[in-house]
């Protein structure tokens, strides 16, 4: 499904539960000025079309006791081993993410953890796990995360 395909309604929909998940199907009925059952049927469907993947909260990460957040790009010590990386790095917990990037590394990962000693551990581990070289890049503060994308193009 593309952009243009989704309708307005629909599409403001996305954005209000984008910026609060635990929105009522009753203010978003007033916010989209449809009735709470035609809120609730649209939500089914944009869960079943797959375009609403879940719900999560957001957390405060310094008072949940990792306050450090960092950037690990991993590129394979031999080239030639198979793109197996994220099924070896799975069972660390400690990674939020990972993405698989165009450039001279092939994965980014988002990891969060409570010390730089913890990081440096980390970093070990995810050198002799995946058999990858990393890079590392330490997050210093955060002005804003996970920002809901607002304004998206829509029908004309």
């Amino acid at each position: 499904m593309s952009a243009a395909d989704l309708e307005a309604t629909d599409r403001r929909i996305l954005d209000l539960l984008a910026l609060d998940g635990r929105m009522s199907y009753t203010d978003l009925g007033k916010a989209t000025g449809l009735s709470t059952s035609a809120v609730h049927q649209r939500v089914k469907r944009l869960e079943q079309r797959g375009l609403i993947r879940g719900y999560g909260a957001s957390l405060d990460y310094d008072r949940v006791g990792l306050p450090l957040t960092a950037f690990v790009s991993i590129r394979p010590i031999d080239p030639s081993q198979a793109d197996d990386s994220p099924e070896r790095l799975r069972s660390l917990p400690e990674i939020e993410a990972c993405w698989s990037v165009a450039g001279e590394e092939s994965y980014i990962l988002k990891v969060r953890v409570a010390t730089p000693g913890d990081l440096e551990d980390l970093l070990a581990r995810i050198r002799a796990a995946a058999n990858v070289s990393t890079r590392t890049t330490i997050v210093l503060s955060t002005p804003y995360e996970n920002r809901p994308i607002t304004g998206a193009p829509g029908p004309a």
